[in-house]
Parts: C-alpha cells; structure tokens; sequence
C-alpha cells in the first residue's frame, strides 16, 4: 500500500515538474523566457513551448495586439493667441520589439501607456502652442495630428528606443470657453463677409464693364445704321432728284406749277399761320390766278346774287 502511495506521490510530482516546464504562447501575445531576472528568450510565434522549471525559468507574456490610449488630462493648453482649449485625443499603438520594450519600458503595459500618454501631451501643448484657435477648428488639424505623430515617434525611436509604434494620433474634440467661441464666430462671420463683398465688388466691376461694352457696341450700331441710312437716303434723293429734273425738263410749265404746290405747301402748313397779301399783285400766288394772267391783273368779280 506504501509503495503505491509513493508511486502515485512521484507521478504527480512529474506531471507537475513536466506541466511546470510546458507553456502555451496565445496568437495575440509575446512569450519571454527569463532566467534570474534576464531574458533568455521571446518568443513570436504562437505554439506550446518547453523552458526549464522554475525557479530556474519563467515566462512572462506581453500583448502583441493594436492598442488604444485615450486622454486623461483635462489640464487647458494655450493657443499662439494664450486662449485655453482642452484637447481630448487617442492614440493606437503596438509593441513591436518585446525585448527593447522590457528593457526600456518593463512588463507592465499600464507603465508603457503612462510613459507614451505623457510623450503624446507634451507633443500636444507644443504643437498647440503654435496654432491658433481657428487653425484648431479648421482643415488644419489634420496638419496638427500629423506633427504630433511626428513628433511622439521621433520621442520613441530616438537615441533609447521604446520597442513600439505608434500607428495614429486623432484629436476627437477641441473644447474652449464661449468667450473664445464667440471670438472664432465673429471673425469667421467677418471673413465671409470679406469675401461677400470682394465677390460683389468684382461682381459689379463685371457689371460695368459690360454694360459699357453694350452701350459702345449700341453706338457703333446706331451710327452704322444712321450712315447706311443717310447713304440710302442720298441715292434715293439723287434719283428723285433726276427723276424730277427729267420730268420737269420735259414740261417747264408744269414744273413752275409743282414747286408753287410744294411752296404753298411749306408756307401754309398751320392753321395758326397767317399772311396779309395781295394775291393780285404778288408772284407768289402767280397759279392761284391761271395761266397767263399778269401780275398786276384783278380776278373778274363775282355776279351778284338776286
């Protein structure tokens, strides 16, 4: 009965020592093998693992996987204008060298996190320092993250390397008082106002312009319609005019005739207009008496009415 006892007592103390010497790394982590407090191995790649018993070997793991790290200071940084505002941000980030990363950093992940939160703010409050609170606000910021990010890897990857990297820096909100937004509103309003009215002002120049285009185009039209009409005008005189001469050179009589018409015409052509004459006596009414009377010659009166 004793010698089964021991039996069983020392296969239980093998499965131990063996389960002791076995390890299991997890496809999302790093396995590290150390031995009196050095790193004796990592390892990368996911699997059962063998290592000495401890206390001559243990193992540690670290997280392999993207990480996040949020902001926690509510701490104001001031802008190039000295206007408080609250940054709030994130960070995603990963070990990449497990062993830089224990020798820089140590195993604890929340020591690593603390470290790179404090490298992200101080990258923060300098970069903000430059800007102004509508740089902050506008397409700028993306400008703003990217310095940061630069800034934090060139913290990380320097003369001592951390064993990470960070994979994105994003600004999730911009908080400021409403002294300071109010400030922004305004010059933001009169800014479009600026533009509205450089747009009016170039607007109505154009207007202008084009209107005196017009008006000079409509007086070059006007005055080659008047020099078209005058040039019509003056053929058709010069054939009136032939066609008169010719006509009257055929009959004089008539002619003298015609040209009293026309001058009764022009001189009679109110009914306001009003002549005291002696039509026996005058030339000028020469056809009013017939043909051949003499100027001096009196119309026969008039038989008088029974």
């Amino acid at each position: 009965m004793n010698r089964i006892g021991f039996i069983g007592a020392a296969a239980l103390v093998a499965l131990a020592l063996l389960s002791s010497t076995l390890f299991v790394v997890d496809q999302r982590q790093f396995g590290v093998v150390y031995a009196l407090g050095q790193i004796k191995e990592v390892i990368t790649e996911p699997g059962l693992n063998f290592k000495l018993p401890p206390p001559f070997q243990n193992v540690s793991y670290i997280d392999k996987r993207l990480l996040n790290l949020d902001s926690n200071d509510t701490t104001p940084v001031l802008t190039a204008e000295k206007q408080p505002v609250v940054i709030d941000w994130f960070v995603r980030w990963r070990i990449t060298d497990p062993t830089q990363y224990i020798r820089t950093v140590g195993l604890d992940e929340a020591t690593g996190a603390n470290r790179l939160s404090n490298v992200v703010r101080s990258a923060f409050n300098q970069e903000v320092n430059k800007r102004t609170v509508r740089d902050l606000l506008s397409s700028q910021r993306e400008q703003l993250m990217a310095d940061v990010k630069a800034e934090v890897l060139e913290q990380v990857r320097g003369g001592q390397p951390w064993g990470i990297d960070v994979i994105d820096v994003r600004v999730t909100r911009v908080d400021y008082s409403e002294a300071i937004t109010e400030s922004v509103y305004r010059r933001m309003e009169a800014e479009r106002r600026r533009v509205a009215n450089e747009l009016r002002s170039t607007g109505a120049a154009e207007s202008e312009k084009i209107r005196a285009d017009a008006d000079r185009q409509r007086e070059v039209i006007i005055a080659n319609a008047y020099r078209d009409a005058q040039k019509i005008k003056g053929e058709g005189d010069g054939q009136a005019a032939a066609i008169y001469g010719d006509a009257f050179g055929r009959d004089p009589q008539f002619a003298q005739f015609y040209r009293s018409l026309e001058a009764y015409r022009a001189t009679f052509n109110k009914r306001a207009d009003v002549l005291v004459v002696d039509p026996s006596a005058s030339e000028f009414f020469r056809a009013f008496r017939g043909p051949g009377a003499p100027a001096g010659a009196s119309a026969q009166p008039a038989a008088p009415r029974r």
